[in-house]
């Protein structure tokens, strides 16, 4: 088979949340351990971070890894979803494992693995795993898929466990109050190993406690003692003001990411206290590592790869695209938008069916052109179905059947002094990313 070849198998012979929703996810962890055995255990090769939570964890994932190779080790990074290349989800210092390597895994192992009936997921976290320990990783940063207690993932023990935050999402899977999602996100907490909460509310907060401490497990709260003190945009970054690694500029700009830097920074800290945060054994080692973490602020996507966090693609009229797909994101980008100075704003919104999708238009801007569309993906909303919400809501516009089609209209239509938005869905954004860039 050719990389494409082996990429359309793997989309349309095994079940994907990504494309079909929840008949794409498969509870459980039996095919992973399984998987895993015959692969002779390959995450014990080499220490691990796990991330999970609602909104953040792609971020937090990207930084902590950057951060990891200014350190100087050799860093996987799994992730999901990918936005154009399925190789995007396997990478190793920033780098995508080679097709070739996609391709012969899938070639060496069918034999083995049709029979077992894997979901795509369960497939391709094997894969990462087995590249990995190929590899000779020092570590690898791996970003949880969905929930946590079930997801695939959850048959490492990290050396630590990150939760960002706990937001409504996924609620036919993983529960329809936050305790029940957390319950969920917090079933990465093993006996022993640290774990740090982004943010938290009484609810949640209580559900994390209770868990720690049946493992055993030192707990740090993000929010209590922030390690951000202070935060100012300022020459198309984000400044911060830290407690413990001077000042900062962040690379990713979107207002939500204040909350993953504290965050992030929190988990450099556990590590630190580990021993982990330095490769070498020198003293000097100790004084750089606030400038390696500054690095890996400010160059995430180049040290990683990472796509679509307030990403802009272009200046006249600037244009930007964001993954964020939820009410809680969009809390963050309602409010970044509605700080943006331009003549017009014109955006670009699509959304899937699992999303509280009424609860994001209720907070996009009234004052904007909407361009109503819809990614190449089964569990898109209709176009002309957003165009109808979007009436009733106050917003304004047309719908269009591609992405494509209707970045061409909103770039025709858009003045040098315009403000142009692509986002609502991780897939509007890939769709724009493929094809319009």
């Amino acid at each position: 088979m050719t990389y494409q070849e082996t990429c359309d198998y793997l989309f349309s012979q095994l079940p994907m949340f990504e494309k079909q929703g929840n008949t794409g996810y498969k509870e459980g962890l039996e095919n992973s351990l399984v998987l895993d055995e015959h692969f002779g255990h390959p995450h014990q090769n080499f220490r691990s971070i796990h991330v999970a939570g609602t909104n953040g964890k792609g971020s937090c994932a990207h930084t902590i890894a950057a951060i990891l190779q200014a350190c100087g080790y050799k860093v996987g990074l799994y992730t999901s979803p990918h936005l154009v290349d399925f190789r995007e989800r396997i990478r190793v210092n920033g780098h995508p494992a080679p097709e070739a390597h996609v391709v012969d895994f899938v070639e060496g192992e069918r034999a083995f693995f049709e029979p077992l009936h894997p979901s795509f997921f369960e497939l391709t976290t094997a894969m990462a795993f087995k590249y990995f320990s190929d590899m000779k990783v020092d570590i690898a940063v791996v970003e949880v898929g969905l929930g946590g207690r079930l997801d695939c993932t959850n048959i490492i023990t990290p050396i630590l466990s990150v939760i960002t935050n706990i937001g409504l999402d996924h609620t036919q899977l993983l529960g329809n109050s936050l305790e029940q999602i957390a319950m969920e996100k917090a079933g990465i907490i093993k006996r022993g190993v640290p774990v740090v909460i982004g943010e938290t509310t009484p609810e949640t907060r209580q559900v994390f406690e209770a868990v720690a401490e049946e493992n055993k497990a030192p707990i740090t709260f993000a929010e209590d003692r922030p390690e951000v003190m202070q935060t100012k945009f300022a020459n198309s970054a984000m400044q911060y003001q830290t407690r413990h690694y001077g000042y900062i500029q962040g690379e990713l700009c979107g207002l939500y990411q204040e909350k993953n830097a504290n965050t992030i920074l929190w988990a450099v800290r556990k590590l630190e206290e580990q021993g982990y945060m330095y490769r070498f054994t020198d003293d000097s080692r100790s004084e750089a590592l606030g400038k390696e973490v500054s690095e890996g602020f400010k160059n995430v996507s180049r040290l990683t790869g990472l796509q679509g966090r307030w990403q802009v693609v272009s200046q006249e009229p600037k244009t930007v695209c964001d993954t964020g797909h939820n009410v809680e994101g969009w809390q963050y980008l309602s409010r970044q938008l509605s700080q943006v100075e331009c003549r017009q704003m014109h955006i670009m919104f699509g959304a899937v069916e699992d999303k509280d999708i009424e609860g994001m238009m209720a907070l996009l801007p009234k004052n904007a052109t909407y361009y109503f569309t819809k990614a190449n993906n089964h569990r898109a909303i209709s176009e002309n179905v957003l165009k109808m919400m979007g009436a009733q809501l106050g917003l304004l516009g047309e719908s269009y059947p591609t992405v494509a089609d209707a970045y061409e209209s909103a770039r025709n239509a858009a003045q040098k002094d315009d403000f142009v938005f692509i986002g609502g869905s991780s897939y509007v954004v890939a769709d724009f990313l493929k094809n319009c860039i």
